[in-house]
């Protein structure tokens, strides 16, 4: 029988407290529900049977027999077969699989059983150009464009040719299809490279290399040792003993100990030819294909027997065999249904919020375009009439046309005059922005990780400008804010603390779970404390003789003869740090067999028998070996976390209390701490205790509690031996980016698989949890969730944010940025699954939901969803623990859906895929395993660090620069061409052009293009420096404040008022005539206009452009050099005489600007038009209004960030307890499963 199911026994989270919604069962998972009762009870029979073969779980861990055993009448079998998990895999068997199809869509079907290929690419030849046009065409400027481009088609109403607006069009469709298009070469290029991986298949009665691709449902595939997992298996066999199978999922979670996974008692005794292979006919019936990580229910049958199949039997794709030379399994998911694909989610198209603000604008700018034009149209048609009664002798004009007509021509006529309002230049430009920024980040030296030769990269080119308005971040923790490498750094030993700062060498394991070394006798010298060595050398404290003797004992790893190196194998980061500080001390561990373990101590070889081995769960917090030393004494070591260790002591002492106080600091520093202890056994002891305890073992029913009653009886009275500390090395520079990010008001969430100890020893490392910090565990989540629901019974609450009220009603006296919430993935599931729980449970409070169905059961769960959001968001801080890849990119839909934050997910395994794919900014971590998350990710890093960088420099910075360029382009677009509005008032609402057509062209390509651009490419408000100084400043991105409804209407009113100005005085002093040539004219008029509006844009960007480097100036000035250029050369008489009908302008700007008269009234409509915003700027430093720079030199400044706090704690000691063992391993040593043969162990 198993001691564990799932996930949530592996865990630390522990199990749902039962304060959650009193008496609410949880949510039912596959074998759990009535509607599976079929499968369930198959499982159940194979498992408590006593006649049926073999054991459930009688794997690793479970240490239950794995002996066949002939099935008893009356076990119940085929009646309880029903279909209930409709998955079903014949071995051997394609014909079977591919006869099986299901609905997809409408009246369309694909096989149910899919193939092992897979395509994660958005496009193939024949959809790529409509759905890329789809997509594209949801943007709503584009859908505009093409309107203005079918109404340009019509004669009556064109003022421009249709292909003038076509080409650009077609121009930015094209830039950025083949933006997307090289985006998905390269998802194309991945997939055939991992289609194409090479791999044995059984074809007929022999294997054969064919490709992943090839691979289907029920075939059988052999692995070689280091070959990646082409698909979900079920372990038949292996090389070694017992069929283990180790396997490292680095490439999935990013942890690099190994697991092992453990083939039935029956394929492992059968299945040793390939002739035998060949001939198997099992059947494997399991659930569905689905997501959950850490579960597997099913049955094997076969010969007319069944066997329960859990997750310990399943090798999932993208795991890598390690330490096995071969092994063979039985493919039960494939492809897209393989439990990691399952998790990855799909591709989406991802939009900036500036992009949807931007469609949004579009639809108001257009209305407002529909309504001026709608009102010019209808001014038209009554000043057409007035015109017609007053001029009867012009009637002949007029016959074919009224004047109603005439307006709803002129109200086409000024809709295409207007539509430049929504510039097409402007998305182009942007385009080219989006680009550099990006070649920006790629271009960051002090983003470049020098050690690897990896640099920053930004995949996407069109969020940078997200990159500044991030509020959630949520980070994976292994191998993203950890490096998964232990050092051994302190400990405590007989109540003296070894390992202080500047007593000795820093502990520098290379990285990686197989550390070697040359000869078992070479002692080296990095260790913690020198004077640690010295005093283990001198041999005379017999209390650090047992400590150094106890972590060569009590352990699981496994040690591998590689000729002149010895090998350590551990199933944890953290016992193999313990067992090489122990070799590094003089106390080498050479070998094990299944009784008996060899270590050679201080050069004198000792070997000891193993009695008896108390396995480490997550329960018991602790693991034990009972073993007889040479000289024939019993004894038991044993090590686990502080607070069960001190509780099971003989006494307490002053040695004790001091190893107490070694504790707290060392918790203090974010130390992993473990308590070691022993004591002697007596023989009689351990005589009746070894009968009782082999009597346990072979219990079927409550074998495991049995057990641990047995354990807790021998772990008593114990001698506290020491303590010991070990670091989980943290990547460089991680608690000082974290604590900037929280001084940016980012919150960071920690999402990992790993246990809740684990995480929570890596959330203080980090400076993510703080001590003054009140930690909100399970128990008192369900509390406050369970008061907002006591007190919300309704649906028609107020709207308010009810879990921040609770929280400081039960703990008013600490603020809600001091609290922090760690939680589990089974506890999560729960509480997003509580509303369906309660519709059920409460009864008549929610029977009025029963009438509107679906709508109100989805309308409760929102509620339960968003009452915990408001709860989480509330708090500085979020640790979840052992949570699937869905799970977090639930978390992050979560916090998108309730709080329309911008995220960010971060991560370095393909379990964080789905994470990266759902938050608006996806990281990938580039680092030693797979490249799943890089790939899928819009920016790649290679540290963690490097993020405050990316987002509280250039991530600010494109933000700045992306407003500012909108704001402007906005503003230098209605100061130009507003002016065609108010000329209509004095042309008889007609849609002439004010402006030369030639201006209008290149008004917004050439003549104010480029000092635009500029600002979007280069401008600063601050140095890099002082943005990662002054980290508050980021704020002003996640409030919106530089672009937002507020700013356009004021960019619009900026607009307007400029083009009044320019138009309205020069049409003040053209009223009779201007200068001494006597001009009144419509062309000079319209050349003075159009420069009073150039200039005017140009001094009004060069005051607000706070960062001048050359290229600005350039700009600036190309923009006036370009203006004088094409005026010259669309104006000039030659152009006229060869086309009169396209250059209409003949010498008009030569003619007006030589007038000193127009030059002044140019000058004055250019210092009136700039009156308001110096004005404005002078208002600001009056009223004191503080500026960026005002607000740096105003913030006190910040003290540095420690990596170490020593404040004391008070009364509340926090244990730094955090193993990242698993329980298992100690099954399998006394078993023998995992070992060869008996061998010696090698002496030098």
């Amino acid at each position: 029988m198993r001691a564990r199911e799932g996930a949530g026994r592996r865990g630390g989270g522990g199990q749902v407290p039962a304060g959650v919604w009193h008496g609410l069962s949880p949510r039912p998972r596959v074998g759990q529900d009535g509607g599976s009762s079929a499968l369930a009870a198959e499982v159940a029979a194979a498992r408590h049977c006593p006649r049926l073969s073999p054991a459930i779980g009688a794997g690793p861990g479970s240490g239950g027999s794995m002996a066949e055993q002939d099935p008893a009448p009356g076990c119940p079998r085929g009646k309880q077969q029903q279909p209930a998990f409709t998955w079903e895999v014949r071995a051997n068997d394609r014909s079977y699989h591919r006869q099986f199809r299901k609905k997809f869509a409408f009246c369309l079907s694909k096989r149910k059983y899919s193939g092992n290929a897979i395509r994660t690419a958005k496009y193939n030849l024949l959809t790529f150009l409509p759905l890329n046009l789809y997509e594209q065409f949801h943007r709503m400027a584009n859908v505009y464009f093409v309107f203005v481009i079918l109404l340009q088609t019509f004669p009556e109403i064109s003022t421009l040719p249709w292909y003038t607006l076509l080409f650009p069009l077609s121009c930015l469709l094209i830039i950025r299809g083949l933006r997307d298009l090289i985006d998905d070469i390269g998802r194309h290029r991945s997939d055939r490279n991992i289609n194409s991986r090479p791999c044995e298949i059984l074809a007929g009665k022999r294997f054969r290399w064919q490709k992943w691709r090839d691979i289907c449902v029920g075939d059988i595939v052999r692995l070689h040792k280091d070959s990646v997992v082409p698909a979900d298996l079920l372990l038949l066999c292996s090389s070694e003993p017992s069929s283990l199978c180790y396997v490292e999922t680095a490439d999935i979670d990013g942890e690099t100990n190994l697991k092992f996974r453990q083939a039935l008692l029956v394929t492992h005794q059968e299945l040793g030819s390939e002739e035998s292979m060949a001939a198997f006919d099992g059947r494997v019936r399991c659930e569905e294909p689905n997501s959950r990580m850490h579960t597997f229910t099913g049955t094997l049958r076969w010969r007319g027997r069944a066997h329960a199949l859990d997750s310990e039997r399943i090798l999932l794709r993208g795991c890598r065999v390690r330490n096995t030379a071969l092994c063979h399994g039985l493919v039960i998911y494939a492809g897209f249904d393989s439990k990691i694909m399952r998790n990855c989610g799909k591709i989406k198209r991802k939009k900036t919020k500036l992009d949807h603000l931007m469609d949004r604008l579009v639809i108001v700018i257009f209305l407002v375009l529909l309504v001026t034009s709608l009102g010019l149209a209808v001014a038209s048609g009554f000043w057409a009439r007035t015109f017609q009664e007053k001029h009867g002798y012009l009637a002949a004009l007029y016959k074919h046309t009224s004047p109603a007509q005439q307006a709803f021509l002129n109200f086409w006529g000024f809709t295409i005059l207007l539509s430049v309002i929504i510039p097409m230049s402007m998305y182009i430009t942007l385009e080219f922005i989006y680009l550099v920024n990006s070649c920006f980040i790629n271009w960051d030296l002090e983003m470049y990780y020098g050690a690897k030769d990896i640099p920053a990269e930004a995949r996407s080119t069109s969020l940078s400008d997200q990159l500044g308005q991030i509020e959630y971040i949520f980070s994976d923790k292994t191998g993203t804010l950890t490096q998964n490498i232990m050092s051994f750094k302190k400990c405590c030993v007989n109540g003296t603390i070894y390992g202080n700062p500047g007593t000795g060498h820093e502990n520098k394991q290379p990285p990686g779970s197989g550390l070697t070394w040359q000869r078992p006798g070479e002692q080296k010298l990095d260790v913690c404390d020198v004077t640690l060595l010295e005093a283990a050398q001198r041999d005379n404290d017999p209390v650090l003789r047992e400590f150094l003797r106890l972590l060569a004992l009590c352990h699981t790893v496994m040690v591998e003869d590689r000729g002149d190196q010895l090998v350590y194998q551990a199933a944890s980061p953290d016992e193999e740090a313990l067992v090489l500080a122990a070799r590094n001390l003089g106390y080498v561990f050479l070998g094990r067999t299944q009784d008996s373990i060899t270590i050679r101590e201080l050069g004198r070889t000792r070997t000891y028998e193993v009695l008896a081995m108390l396995d480490f769960n997550s329960d018991r917090r602790r693991m034990s070996v009972l073993v007889r030393d040479p000289q024939g004494t019993i004894r038991l070591y044993t090590k686990g976390a502080d607070t069960v260790i001190l509780e099971r002591l003989r006494r307490r002492g002053p040695k004790e209390s001091l190893t107490e106080r070694a504790l707290d600091r060392f918790a203090e520093e974010t130390l992993r701490t473990l308590c070691v202890a022993s004591r002697e056994v007596s023989e009689a002891e351990f005589c009746a205790w070894s009968r009782r305890h082999h009597e346990a073992a072979v219990l079927l029913q409550d074998r495991a509690q049995e057990l641990d009653r047995l354990y807790e009886e021998m772990e008593q009275n114990l001698q506290l031996l020491g303590a010991t500390a070990i670091e989980d090395k943290l990547q460089e520079g991680v608690p000082e980016t974290i604590q900037l990010l929280k001084l940016g008001n980012i919150k960071v969430w920690v999402l990992t698989g790993d246990k809740q100890e684990t995480a929570m020893n890596i959330g203080y490392a980090c400076k993510l949890l703080t001590d003054d910090m009140e930690i909100l565990e399970e128990k008192e989540v369900s509390e406050i969730l369970q008061a907002y629901w006591d007190s919300n019974n309704n649906l028609s609450g107020s709207g308010d944010t009810p879990c921040s009220r609770h929280l400081s009603q039960q703990h008013p006296e600490a603020p809600c940025h001091k609290r922090a919430i760690i939680i589990s993935g089974d506890f999560l599931d729960k509480i997003l699954h509580t509303g369906e729980v309660l519709k059920e449970k409460k009864g008549w409070p929610w029977r009025w939901l029963r009438c509107d169905g679906v709508e109100a059961s989805q309308d409760q769960g929102g509620l339960v969803e968003k009452a915990f959001v408001d709860l989480a968001t509330s708090c500085q801080a979020v640790i979840c623990c052992r949570v699937t890849p869905k799970q977090k990119a639930l978390m992050v839909q979560l916090v998108k859906k309730h709080k329309k934050a911008i995220t960010l997910a971060i991560g370095d395994g393909a379990n964080d895929v789905n994470m990266i794919k759902t938050a608006d900014i996806g990281v990938g971590i580039s680092g030693l395993e797979g490249l799943q998350a890089v790939q899928c990710s819009d920016y790649a890093l290679a540290q963690f660090s490097f993020l405050q960088r990316l987002l509280l420099v250039h991530g600010r910075w494109n933000y700045l620069r992306i407003c500012k360029f909108l704001r402007y382009f906005f503003y230098k677009t209605f100061a130009g061409l507003l002016g065609q509005v108010w000329f209509a008032f004095h042309s008889g609402f007609t849609a002439q052009p004010l402006y030369e057509g030639w201006f209008i062209a290149l008004y917004n390509i050439f003549y104010t293009a480029y000092p635009v651009l500029s600002v979007g490419l280069l401008e600063q408000d601050v140095s890099a420096k002082k943005s990662l100084e002054f980290p508050e400043l980021y704020v002003v991105g996640q409030q919106d404040e530089l672009f937002n409804y507020r700013v356009f209407g004021v960019t619009l009113l900026h607009g307007a008022s400029t083009s009044l100005i320019s138009f309205y005085i020069a049409l003040w002093a053209f009223e009779d005539h201007v200068g001494t040539k006597a001009m009144g004219d419509y062309e000079s008029f319209s050349v003075t206009v159009a420069l009073s509006a150039l200039l005017s844009v140009l001094v009004e960007i060069v005051l607000d452009t706070q960062y001048w480097t050359v290229l600005s100036f350039l700009m600036v000035t190309a923009s006036l050099l370009l203006f004088c250029l094409f005026s010259f050369l669309t104006q000039s008489a030659d152009a006229f005489r060869i086309a009169p009908a396209i250059f209409r302008f003949p010498d008009a700007s030569w003619n007006a600007l030589t007038d000193p008269y127009v030059l002044l009234v140019v000058l004055l409509s250019l210092v009136v038009s700039t009156l308001p915003s110096l004005t404005v700027r002078a208002f600001r430093a009056i009223l004191g209004r503080a500026t960026t720079q005002q607000k740096m030199q105003l913030k006190a400044p910040e003290p540095p960030v420690e990596l170490r706090s020593h404040v004391p704690r008070g009364s509340r000691r926090r244990s730094g307890y955090a193993f990242s063992h698993q329980e298992g391993y100690g099954g399998l040593i006394t078993r023998g499963d995992s070992l060869r043969a008996r061998a010696t162990p090698r002496l030098p």
